[in-house]
């Protein structure tokens, strides 16, 4: 009896709890507060910057760090504030990867506001926290406390910690 309870129970889950993340699910990301007032460091292969728009964009193994938190894609524009008072957002393109602490999520797209301390990343988000994944459309994460929303058919598989 106990053996076809483990094995039902994953299921149970996964569909009973189907409907509630397809609706959004909220998650911890990172082990810190990020503090989005510490300077940005950004490494790339090239660089092309436009004094008009006031833009610049770093494309080629491009790598951010900022604190703790870690973003590395294929294409970043960096929009700065008026008059260059310094950075306003952050647009990565390409192979997004996002690492706070031991938490990593991939994605298409990620915009950073660095005003409001939020990271939206969209296109075939995948997110990993230790053995658990979790998949969605889009992923909103709030670094002023470490939490995320993700939205559009989220998916996962819950680990029961059950005995195998």
């Amino acid at each position: 009896m106990n053996h076809l309870r483990s094995l039902l129970l994953p299921v149970f889950l996964i569909v009973f709890a189907g409907p509630l993340l397809a609706q959004g699910a909220s998650v911890a990301f990172g082990t810190i507060r990020q503090d989005t007032k510490q300077p940005v460091e950004v490494t790339a292969d090239n660089l092309s910057v436009d004094q008009e728009t006031g833009t610049a964009i770093f494309t080629g193994n491009v790598m951010i760090g900022q604190g703790d938190l870690r973003l590395s894609a294929a294409r970043v524009l960096v929009v700065y504030r008026n008059q260059n008072k310094g950075i306003a957002r952050l647009e990565a393109t390409g192979g997004v990867t996002l690492v706070s602490g031991p938490d990593a999520a991939e994605s298409e797209r990620a915009d950073y506001n660095i005003d409001t301390g939020t990271i939206v990343m969209t296109g075939n988000v995948l997110l990993a926290q230790g053995p658990s994944a979790l998949s969605a459309d889009k992923m909103s994460v709030r670094l002023s406390d470490g939490t995320a929303q993700m939205s559009g058919r989220v998916r996962t598989i819950l680990q029961t910690g059950g005995d195998n």
